[in-house]
């Protein structure tokens, strides 16, 4: 086989409306454009990764999670209405005219879809080596409706089958005995350079398909989807391209649970009056949830930074055990495992700081709150979606106690 030049292009416009500013949103402590950049550059067969986006901060932020960004693409090739065409258009002819550089396939790598199998692209694209007649491959799933029970209503009313194929009353079958057919998603397009400007096309006319499974389907269009893929992809047990190491799973059993308090059983917020006395504010349904798990057997305790008695009067109210004034979280961690003999590998630790690092690596999962620096979302291995003090251990309390009830 000839060694082909692939080119990955993630197209990733700034003026999104339906969210605004999606392409570098936090999508599970992630830009959602770096999980399409991470499929281009995991892949074995692509050589480049190239951002096309006209807005300068998503160029600053694709160029840090590794793709390149060598051009600003034209405002008038940024709007709701331009077609891919002309946006590939331009990234190829720059590429040609700058850097003399011809790419014999390019893939497209839509930022909306980030959900992807680790192989998806190289599968894509091994299936276009292997078949030199094909002009393009093109990503499917299993429809969830058939088009073979699918209606048009005419303008007179009356109501028309969108699809014939041959097969009479095919609205009157049993699924099963109509033809399998397939809906497109946006995992990625593979196609010949020569297609972009021999036939003004993007897939032509012989279209192989990439078959997906329909779990990791994604489409982010609205709110809606963002949080049902976050969910999808922090619960969905998936397998899946991210950007950075490879986060680990939360342990088959947890023998213990701990906290940082600051920021994580509080919304990081203090009140001081005149004689100095501090106060804060804790969420009712982080402290249920903390019941909830006492009750199901876990332990927990809390590391706090801070010396202070709002600390342990609130962890008293709550009947679990607090070491607060901690300068060096990781030594304390480490005491704790050692007096406790408990196996790090069956700790997860929720935080929220950079002085919750060092104990990152000491457990056998780290998590930190939605709203958490942006170093601790970087190296946590699972990011949940609510804020500290804003329900974020109640969100961690369902996840284990569902996940228990699964497998009792």
């Amino acid at each position: 086989m000839v060694e082909k030049k692939v080119l990955a292009v993630v197209p990733a416009r700034g003026g999104s409306k339906s969210i605004p500013r999606k392409n570098i949103r936090p999508f599970a402590g992630h830009p959602l454009l770096a999980y399409s950049i991470a499929a281009g550059l995991q892949a074995k067969l692509v050589d480049r990764v190239v951002v096309s986006t006209d807005d300068a901060e998503i160029a600053e932020v694709a160029r840090r999670y590794g793709a390149e960004v060598p051009f600003l693409r034209p405002p008038e090739l940024a709007m709701d209405s331009t077609p891919d065409l002309p946006v590939f258009e331009h990234a190829l002819l720059w590429l040609e005219k700058n850097e003399n550089y011809v790419p014999d396939l390019v893939v497209q790598l839509r930022p909306t879809t980030p959900v992807r199998p680790p192989d998806c692209v190289d599968r894509g694209i091994s299936i276009l080596l292997d078949h030199p007649n094909a002009d393009s491959v093109r990503a499917v799933i299993p429809s969830g409706q058939n088009p073979y029970k699918m209606w048009r209503i005419m303008d007179n009313g009356v109501m028309t089958p969108l699809l014939e194929g041959g097969i009479r009353e095919a609205y009157n079958k049993p699924r099963q005995e109509l033809p399998p057919t397939y809906w497109q998603t946006g995992h990625l397009d593979v196609f010949r350079k020569d297609l972009i400007f021999e036939e003004h096309s993007m897939s032509g006319e012989q279209i192989l398909p990439l078959v997906i499974d329909p779990k990791y389907t994604v489409d982010i269009d609205n709110a809606l989807d963002w949080d049902r893929a976050v969910w999808n992809l922090i619960h969905g047990d998936l397998e899946v391209v991210r950007p950075g190491r490879t986060p680990r799973p939360l342990p088959e059993q947890v023998d213990l649970i701990v906290l940082d308090f600051d920021g994580v059983l509080t919304d990081n917020r203090v009140w001081t009056d005149t004689e100095g006395k501090e106060s804060v504010a804790a969420n009712r349904s982080d402290g249920w949830g903390i019941a909830r798990l006492k009750d199901a057997g876990f332990q927990i305790i809390v590391l706090s930074r801070e010396q202070n008695p709002v600390v342990a009067a609130r962890c008293e109210k709550l009947g679990i055990e607090a070491v607060h004034g901690v300068k060096k979280k990781d030594i304390v961690l480490q005491e704790l495992l050692m007096q406790r003999k408990v196996d790090s590998q069956r700790v997860i630790y929720l935080g929220n700081d950079v002085n919750d690092l060092p104990c990152f690596s000491m457990v056998g999962c780290a998590l930190v709150v939605a709203d958490a620096h942006p170093q601790a979302r970087a190296q946590a291995d699972l990011i949940l979606s609510r804020a500290g003090g804003y329900g974020a251990v109640r969100e961690l309390s369902d996840l284990l106690l569902e996940r228990k009830s699964r497998t009792e």
